[in-house]
């Protein structure tokens, strides 16, 4: 039997289970990965919104980093939710002179609205944190908020990817579904020194969308870790993302999460 590659995740807690860290980890699973996990913040929330925020503190996060990183060889790992400045530095050191594909998901904003970036954050994220990225991952907001540009259609997709990609990623994804298209999610992938790749996959109407995001990168992530090239890695995240979207179901109040056990 072939060993499950090992799969970091440095994220928030989402206590309805949707999001964040419990997200990650169920698709790490669903995908074939062995999930380890370093919370950067407990969040009080279900699918009507996040009531709390607790910060456990940049110390204890670089405390749980630093045993995931002495005890278990990394195949690949995703940051989500950071939430403050003196995270997002402490997360960057202890990932400067990794070994292997990390994935930055610059997590902002909540489906309900709720800020989970501390104003302080964005720039240390900028700093420390893009540079590091061998991808990149912003939604349409988030690449607004990252690049200082406004998307306010698909053309200025490509101007605002080179502008990311200026800031130090090896690659970026424009997430496309908060553009309007009844049809088709255009997800933009850019990578240094080579041509903007469309890539497209088909619209899928739920209501059941909280922790795409988070579920989107966890699986870029997972199959980086099975050792799968750039853009294989991400078109097969598509497929698993589009899959646990189709078979999605609400076991509670609100937005409902995906079905990461989809087959």
């Amino acid at each position: 039997m072939l060993q499950a590659p090992n799969i970091l995740t440095v994220a928030g807690s989402d206590s309805g289970g949707g999001a964040g860290i419990q997200a990650d980890l169920k698709t790490i699973a669903a995908l074939g990965g062995y999930g380890m996990s370093v919370i950067t913040a407990l969040t009080a929330q279900n699918g009507l919104g996040v009531t709390d925020i607790h910060d456990p503190g940049a110390e204890f996060t670089a405390k749980q980093l630093a045993a995931v990183l002495e005890g278990f060889p990394v195949a690949a790992a995703k940051t989500g939710m950071l939430f403050s400045a003196a995270t997002v530095e402490c997360v960057a050191e202890a990932l400067r002179t990794r070994n292997f594909p990390l994935v930055v998901d610059p997590v902002s904003v909540s489906k309900s609205g709720a800020q989970l970036l501390r104003p302080d954050a964005v720039q240390a994220l900028k700093t420390h944190m893009l540079p590091l990225a061998d991808l990149l991952t912003p939604n349409r907001a988030e690449a607004a908020l990252l690049s200082g540009m406004e998307l306010a259609d698909a053309d200025a997709v490509a101007a605002v990817g080179t502008r990311l990609l200026d800031m130090g990623p090896k690659a970026v994804l424009i997430k496309g579904g908060h553009f309007e298209s009844p049809v088709t999610v255009t997800d933009w992938l850019f990578v240094a020194g080579e041509e903007p790749v469309p890539l497209r996959h088909a619209r899928v109407e739920s209501p059941n969308t909280h922790g795409t995001g988070c579920t989107l990168s966890a699986a870029i992530a997972t199959w980086l870790g099975h050792a799968l090239p750039l853009r294989v890695a991400v078109t097969k995240a598509q497929e698993y993302l589009n899959l646990a979207l189709r078979r999605s179901y609400n076991p509670g109040k609100g937005i409902g999460p995906l079905n990461h056990m989809a087959k």
